[in-house]
């Protein structure tokens, strides 16, 4: 089972069926066409740091099956080290590319949250989902597989549930189930890294009831399986990586996002994890989020650590000492490490399901998804306040004319500022403006989910009453204090 290398994962990607869109054209070759060469970049870096000495013990580890070496992202988490390399691993991607991998992040997370709920609809249904998917498992670890994981359905009207939608399309659902696997339709959407990813693993994206049977489906799938048809969603200066100037607008590296059209799509059961159960639709949420909002706090921490340096580029490229914007760079830092730590610390807090996958601590996860939303952005302000106008409100000239013959050299006096030349200045300005307003914006916001969900966690999972008590007995308080009630209306 030997380690898999850059040439191994782009090989792999050319082998698979071209179904991936963007601009109206199909992408015959997601490996070399600019709008998707670099988030394929993004990826095949994992793959480099995986055969780097210096980064390996971060990238690979143990398989629990076979004891062989493997990538980490297809292995299996069963301890609070193994949530932390996670986080690890993440915070030094961003560091490497600058921006999402999904296709070696959601993926891993799916089949460690399918794991434990597997366990459960087996123990108390008597299926076999659990050996289905560690027969998966053992095939995605052997073949060092990027696998995507999508969640997120189009919905629909928001204050309707799947089965009141007018348009079932709206929702991922079960069409029809055979003897050999099950018939599946409808649309996942703004789901990262797929144009990267060899597999794609879907999961229910909510809670459901029986009303909404039909919508509680999870399996893998190739990412070229007949009927499945990817859309690129556009993003800020998407534009500029189409150019021949893209090298010096643009990092080599990036991200997609993709909706995932299912038109009848045939998967058969070996690939099938859930089909129905959707009593276990809660678990696979409450898993599922309590480790990605954990861990996503490595990820807006890692660009945050290049948004300082692009910041510390920027000032001496405009002729000023870093030096003088060091309480920003500081409270840059503090923010970058306030949502890594609170992503450990509830890592470290989390707990080992029956199956032997480990989760979160879901209170401490869902308040570093609280800070997630917010944080970042202002890492992001800070940035563009160092940098300046230049880089905030996006007014540089493109490439092409800073080289123009006729006054391209008027441009470059116009550009020189410190000890660096026009031209490096041209390139620090427009990464910090890709990074805090262009393609290099990861999902602070909504990444995960919403802060709102989050909050409603929060919420649900601390205990208010016990609170009062601890204040109560602190000052010897004996009587209840009960909660007013409202006066009823007459």
């Amino acid at each position: 089972m030997a380690i898999k290398t850059r040439e191994d994962y782009l090989a792999a990607l050319r082998k698979l069926r071209p179904n991936v869109y963007k601009f109206g054209e199909v992408i015959e070759d997601v490996t070399t066409h600019p709008a998707t060469k670099r988030t394929v970049e993004s990826h095949a870096l994992n793959f480099d740091a995986a055969n780097d000495p210096e980064l390996a013990d971060i990238y690979t580890t143990t398989s629990i099956f076979t004891k062989e070496k493997i990538h980490r992202w297809n292995s299996m988490m069963q301890s609070a080290d193994d949530l932390i390399y996670n986080m690890k691993m993440k915070r030094q991607n961003y560091r490497r590319t600058g921006s999402c991998t999904g296709g070696v992040c959601v993926g891993w997370n799916c089949q460690n949250v399918m794991w434990a709920v597997t366990h459960d609809i087996d123990e108390e249904k008597g299926t076999n989902y659990q050996q289905r998917l560690k027969d998966w498992i053992l095939f995605a670890q052997e073949k060092g597989l990027t696998v995507a994981g999508a969640l997120t359905d189009a919905k629909g009207n928001r204050s309707l549930k799947p089965s009141q939608q007018e348009d079932p399309f709206t929702n991922l659902h079960v069409v029809e189930v055979k003897e050999d696997g099950i018939v599946i339709s409808g649309a996942k959407v703004m789901i990262c890294g797929t144009a990267a990813s060899q597999e794609i693993f879907l999961l229910p994206g909510s809670i459901y009831g029986e009303a909404d049977k039909d919508y509680a489906v999870a399996c893998v799938v190739p990412r070229d399986i007949q009927g499945l048809t990817i859309v690129e969603t556009t993003h800020p200066s998407d534009r500029r990586e189409l150019e021949e100037t893209a090298d010096v607008e643009v990092p080599d590296t990036g991200i997609t996002q993709g909706f995932l059209l299912f038109q009848d799509v045939f998967v058969p059961n070996e690939r099938v994890f859930m089909c129905k159960e959707y009593k276990y639709t809660a678990r696979v949420i409450q898993f599922f989020t309590s480790i990605y909002r954990a861990c996503i706090g490595a990820c807006v921490a890692g660009q945050g650590d290049v948004m300082i340096g692009a910041s510390i580029l920027m000032a001496r490229a405009n002729g000023l000492s870093s030096k003088i914007f060091m309480n920003k760079l500081i409270d840059m830092s503090i923010n970058n490490q306030i949502t890594y730590g609170l992503g450990v610390g509830a890592c470290a807090m989390g707990f080992r399901h029956p199956s032997g996958s480990f989760f979160a601590d879901p209170l401490t996860a869902h308040t570093n998804k609280v800070m997630v939303a917010t944080l970042p952005y202002e890492v992001k302000r800070l940035a563009q306040e160092i940098g300046g106008g230049i880089v905030e409100t996006g007014c540089m000239p493109s490439y092409k004319d800073f080289t123009n013959p006729q006054y391209g050299q008027l441009l470059q006096r116009c550009l020189k500022a410190g000890p660096c030349s026009a031209e490096t200045r041209f390139k620090a300005a427009r990464l910090t403006e890709w990074l805090t307003v262009g393609a290099g914006i990861p999902g602070c916001m909504h990444g995960g989910g919403s802060p709102d969900g989050a909050r409603m966690v929060v919420r649900a999972t601390t205990p208010m009453e016990e609170y009062v008590n601890y204040a109560r007995k602190i000052m010897n308080i004996e009587e209840e204090i009960p909660e007013p009630q409202k006066p009823k209306k007459k």
